[in-house]
């Protein structure tokens, strides 16, 4: 990109230069996910008056900087050593110095490094500050329309193995009225894709792939069909995934939209047998959508727990 950065400084100072930016601070700094001139002006003036930069990785952050026409220490921070990063941090601010944090991408402490440092900064007596900016979750929900969820839940990445990825992403699905945010790596979004339409196939999914990059893509479909989607070209499983699972409109779950005899199949199986097994020998039974008997069955056993 062909910028200016000493024009880009003037613009944040004059936008932003008015506020305080008291000493001893720790900023946390949030950063584009793709996209460069997402980075707000008023974070482009305080990484210009800091007096280091802790990142994620030094070689993001040192890009970042360059890319302003700004040189700063660099202090390394990541998830495998964020407590001995947090120190030489608190060694800056008590010296009273300025220090940002910005991890690679988006916010800091969302599903990125960050928590740990603020709570060692807090705990030392310093203040933290936040600038709000770039988030891949809140870009990913206000593109997804999903007019039935009243809340949003953050499930980030779902585990890497298989059976615990099952189970975790059943507890997701069984949430009702919320929109649920799934982050998942391109080598294994195929996998995780089958998962949500063997166990959801009704369930409407917004895939957001690359957000705010050159080539980004954002789809919203039921689960059923999401397969052959990527399927059908192998860009679509490049990248790296924001999936915005929609909540569960009160018509879908609600048990008695269920056929009758539905109904009366599970009863009688869930009497008997695992919860899951009576979900999946109702399925075959009746036809009735999975997703659908699932969060019947899960109200059967609430019933019969009271």
């Amino acid at each position: 990109m062909n910028i200016d950065a000493s024009l880009l400084r003037q613009a944040a100072q004059a936008a932003a230069g008015g506020q305080q930016y008291p000493a001893a601070t720790l900023y946390l700094v949030a950063t584009p996910i793709g996209n460069l001139a997402d980075l707000s002006l008023r974070a482009i003036h305080c990484l210009s008056l800091v007096d280091a930069l802790a990142c994620e990785d030094t070689r993001q952050g040192g890009g970042l900087l360059r890319h302003l026409g700004l040189h700063k220490p660099l202090i390394a921070l990541h998830q495998h050593n964020e407590r001995e990063g947090s120190a030489a941090v608190i060694a800056r601010l008590a010296a009273g110095e300025r220090v940002a944090y910005a991890s690679d991408a988006g916010t800091p402490a969302i599903s990125d490094p960050g928590a740990v440092l603020v709570q060692e900064v807090v705990a030392a007596g310093y203040r933290v500050l936040p600038l709000p900016g770039p988030s891949s979750t809140v870009t990913a929900l206000s593109v997804a329309g999903d007019t039935a969820a009243t809340s949003f839940a953050f499930a980030g990445f779902l585990p890497t193995k298989a059976g615990e990825r099952r189970t975790a992403l059943q507890a997701v699905l069984a949430v009702e009225g919320q929109s649920q945010v799934v982050f998942e790596a391109p080598h294994r979004i195929v996998d995780v894709i089958a998962l949500l339409a063997e166990l959801a196939p009704a369930r409407r999914v917004t895939v957001c792939r690359e957000l705010t990059k050159q080539f980004e893509s954002i789809h919203t479909a039921d689960a059923a069909t999401l397969p052959a989607w990527l399927a059908a070209d192998t860009q679509r499983q490049r990248g790296e995934f924001v999936l915005v699972l929609h909540a569960l409109a009160a018509q879908v779950s609600a048990e008695d939209e269920l056929p009758a005899e539905a109904q009366r199949t599970l009863a009688l199986l869930a009497a008997e047998l695992p919860l899951k097994q009576a979900v999946a020998l109702a399925a075959q039974i009746s036809g009735a959508p999975r997703n659908r008997l699932y969060e019947a069955g899960l109200k059967l056993k609430r019933a019969s727990d009271e």
